[in-house]
């Protein structure tokens, strides 16, 4: 059989334009047709009984003459078969992993963190004492009035205190976010904790580089701006309702003896103004949390982008409770 076959294939070669029929087989062809077919089985009294054996080689299918497109198609099915066989590959989901850089609990008392609040502070209360005093427009006798007066005593110890209560409080803030850091990451899912903490200037930059239109950026920088920022807004919010219950419970706590009806009257009152106060100070940090992610946004398409970020973040720290509190005295005068 393996003799018939080869020598079809050798015809359908040689007249590829006409249909083979059994009619025009030459007697050469047919004689070896014969031949191939009756070897095995003349061979069998010389060798005995044997299978026959089928080679599967490329090299023989070469010399029979088989075309290439034809092993090729052998080649592509036999491939398909085996992967319709072959088990469906596992489906592994990609998971991203977040990256959440834990600042120390008391960072606010390292060296340069603590060196630069006190700078700051002592700068913020000593500065106007070196501002000239005004001069007096209606003294006609101005350099008698100057020789006259004895030299002017600055006070330096107000200054003083008022530095230290103010590195006392930003110390505190900074100590209070990093507490409220920690909450995030233990109570809060693993993904919003990143985004909390997120390095807001470096994550700016790398949204530069991806080509988003000008508004879609503005937004983005914007929307990343307001979530690492509210830790800090929390934790100032946090230290002033503190302060503000301070000083309502313990400076105006009495003796028992002298408790009355007035003095109860004057507990209400408190009472009233220290909410009132409270929800002062939630505007003011709502005001404050929302101009910095709008300032940061502006800012980093006017400038550098990480760069920009930050003045505008702190530019609209500054100017959000400004705005609030010109607004409120705007209303409060048009109500009398």
């Amino acid at each position: 059989m393996a003799g018939i076959a080869i020598v079809l294939d050798l015809l359908k070669k040689s007249h590829n334009s006409h249909r083979i029929h059994s009619s025009s087989l030459s007697p050469a062809s047919a004689a070896a047709v014969s031949a191939a077919a009756s070897a095995p089985f003349a061979s069998r009294f010389l060798f005995g009984s044997f299978e026959p054996r089928v080679a599967y080689c490329d090299a023989a299918a070469a010399a029979a003459g088989i075309d290439g497109d034809y092993i090729a198609a052998v080649r592509r099915m036999s491939v398909d078969s085996l992967q319709l066989q072959a088990p469906p590959p596992t489906y592994i989901p990609s998971s991203k992993v977040y990256n959440i850089q834990q600042k120390p609990l008391f960072s606010a008392f390292e060296f340069r963190a603590l060196a630069m609040t006190t700078v700051r502070s002592l700068l913020m209360f000593y500065l106007p004492l070196l501002e000239p005093k005004p001069a007096s427009e209606d003294d006609d006798d101005f350099l008698n009035n100057v020789a006259e007066e004895p030299p002017r005593r600055v006070d330096l110890i107000v200054p003083l205190k008022k530095s230290v209560k103010q590195i006392a409080r930003e110390t505190t803030v900074v100590t209070t976010r990093r507490v409220l850091e920690r909450l995030a990451i233990s109570y809060v899912s693993q993904r919003m904790a990143w985004k909390l903490l997120k390095d807001v200037p470096r994550s700016t930059l790398r949204k530069a580089g991806r080509g988003w239109p000008t508004h879609l950026y503005i937004y983005k920088v914007s929307q990343t701006t307001l979530r690492g920022h509210f830790l800090g807004v929390a934790a100032s919010w946090t230290v002033q309702v503190g302060i503000e219950i301070y000083r309502c419970v313990f400076r105006y706590v009495k003796p028992e003896e002298e408790e009355g009806e007035g003095e109860q009257v004057v507990i209400s009152e408190k009472a009233k103004d220290l909410g009132n106060k409270v929800v002062g100070i939630t505007v003011r940090c709502g005001a404050s949390l929302l101009f910095a992610a709008i300032g940061s946004g502006i800012c980093s398409c006017l400038i550098r982008p990480s760069m920009g970020q930050w003045i505008g973040c702190a530019l609209g720290d500054l100017a959000g409770p400004m705005v609030v509190s010109i607004c409120l005295q705007k209303t409060l005068q048009a109500d009398h």
